[in-house]
């Protein structure tokens, strides 16, 4: 397997109303799903989610957490009718998520469409916000992972991956990788600790949140692996690989890298390619000093005893992978993948030499060239609050106030995906997953959707007594390709019904 594969990101918005701090942020968050959705003709009761298939809980190192010993937080297999939550026409799920509201990605099947989507999500919140603006109190939105007071917020991937892959290789395996691809993809942060008290600039918003290696939480005690298992697919053949390390890219380049190299990492753990050792020693002491140091200089300690500067542990991981597309795909490798490998050497080879030659594709060094800007015209000290108001500012969706949205249109970073592709990808859902069936069905039959999840629709056929509801266990089926005639033939969705039932006869 290269970079291909089934993919996508979680986004939790931060919120606020400017000048009125003790705003509830759950009744905001509400209000921009519900907005956004009625902007598209979706009612929340219309498109609402389906919880069947869920379970949180269930962990991938074979055993199932008791809902007695959960936190709150991880039961989000249970439906709460006061929260917002809808699916949208691009196959993406828009709800609220601990009081933010979040955008799922729809499944997509490479890095780039990744980052397409992605960025489809930031125009929905840019839309939301637009349309609450006229609408008192009003509300704003960051694409960011923390408030600068101890609070922080996900942003997270997920990775389909074969079963068949033991899961401490996993573990083993891609713990020294997360250690140090902050590196790479950071998005930068002004403050240093959980609640920012200690004044300093650090490469990733995410890294002093994490406290442990190795778990099944997501919002206390994180650790680097999680080990959820709910594979939203079919179970004995996939696993969802749940990522929450990761930070909220502006920048197109280091999400394009975030993805691409982590899914050609896990490409090398399931086909057992690692030739060497890189893991660390104490990855979550080192987790965190490798985050508090912009210059890169430092070194961290290899379990081998080797000590190695972080840049050089992450050169050779690309290394290895260049190695094995070599031997896998020679001159026959796929343009995704050949595009990671190519980004990933540039940045590198940057951040090498001056981190800063990187700011024009890495998150944390465009947002620290800002920030010296304004430490040397203002002679500005790291503990100056104009400086974490500056952080904030720019991860600020709208475009004119968004500092990451003024130094893209002013080609000040590198520019992948075109605002005008991300725009289209808010309403359409990627062909080449089931999410195209997903958006497809709401799309045309709007009235007769009650609810659909990543692996279902359910539908409400006139004249029948229980809804029905379609399995889409298979990410790769569902696709345009697969079920597009047989959609746009559809009168209605007892038509649709039929040819599906007659299609699987079929195939059988």
């Amino acid at each position: 397997m290269t970079v291909r594969r089934v993919m996508g990101i979680e986004t939790e918005y931060g919120i606020s109303v400017p000048g009125s701090p003790t705003a509830n942020p759950m009744v905001l968050s509400g209000d921009v799903v519900t907005t956004y959705a009625a902007s598209r003709g979706i009612r929340p009761a219309q498109a609402s989610w389906d919880y069947a298939d869920e379970a949180p809980l269930r962990d991938a190192r074979g055993f199932d957490m008791g809902r007695g010993a959960a936190h709150a937080s991880q039961l989000t297999d249970v439906d709460d009718p006061t929260m917002a939550n809808v699916v949208l026409t691009n196959g993406a799920r828009l709800y609220v998520d601990h009081a933010h509201p979040e955008y799922s990605s729809p499944e997509v099947t490479n890095p780039r469409d990744a980052v397409v989507w992605d960025k489809a999500g930031e125009l929905v919140m840019r839309e939301a916000v637009r349309r609450l603006a006229s609408v008192p109190p009003g509300v704003n939105l960051y694409k960011n992972n923390t408030d600068g007071k101890g609070a922080s917020y996900g942003t997270h991937e997920n990775y389909l991956m074969s079963r068949r892959t033991p899961f401490t290789r996993i573990i083993s395996r891609l713990t020294p990788f997360f250690v140090v691809r902050q590196v790479m993809c950071g998005s930068g942060r002004v403050g240093i600790g959980v609640e920012s008290r200690t004044p300093g600039y650090q490469l990733a918003q995410r890294s002093d949140f994490f406290e442990t290696e190795v778990g099944l939480e997501t919002t206390l005690k994180r650790p680097i692996i999680n080990t959820r298992d709910e594979p939203h697919a079919v179970a004995d053949l996939y696993r969802r690989l749940h990522v929450i390390l990761g930070d909220a890219n502006h920048c197109d380049v280091s999400n394009l890298l975030k993805l691409g190299s982590t899914s050609l990492v896990l490409a090398m753990i399931e086909d057992d390619a690692f030739t060497t050792d890189l893991a660390v020693a104490s990855p979550v002491r080192t987790l965190h000093a490798v985050s508090h140091d912009p210059t890169l200089r430092s070194t961290i300690e290899l379990v081998d005893g080797r000590s190695i500067r972080p840049v050089e542990l992450l050169r050779r991981f690309h290394e290895l992978a260049a190695d094995y597309v070599q031997d896998r795909w020679g001159a026959d490798v796929d343009a995704d993948t050949t595009e990671v490998m190519h980004w990933w050497d540039t940045v590198l080879t940057a951040l090498e030499g001056d981190p800063m030659d990187a700011r024009r594709w890495v998150d944390w060094v465009a947002k620290l060239s800002v920030l010296e800007g304004y430490r040397d015209r203002d002679a500005l000290s790291w503990g100056d609050p104009r400086l974490r108001a500056v952080d904030i500012q720019w991860s600020d969706v709208r475009a004119d106030r968004g500092l990451a949205h003024r130094l893209a249109a002013t080609g000040r970073v590198e520019v992948l995906v075109p605002e005008a592709e991300a725009a289209v990808a808010m309403d359409q859902a990627p062909e080449d997953t089931r999410a195209w069936f997903r958006g497809a069905c709401l799309r045309k039959f709007p009235e007769s959707v009650v609810a659909a999840s990543w692996d279902s629709v359910v539908v409400e056929v006139p004249g029948e007594r229980t809804l029905q509801r379609i399995p889409i266990l298979e990410p790769l089926r569902g696709t345009r390709a697969a079920v597009g005639d047989l959609v746009d033939g559809a009168p209605d969705i007892r038509s649709l019904l039929a040819s599906l039932a007659a299609a699987d006869g079929r195939a059988d």
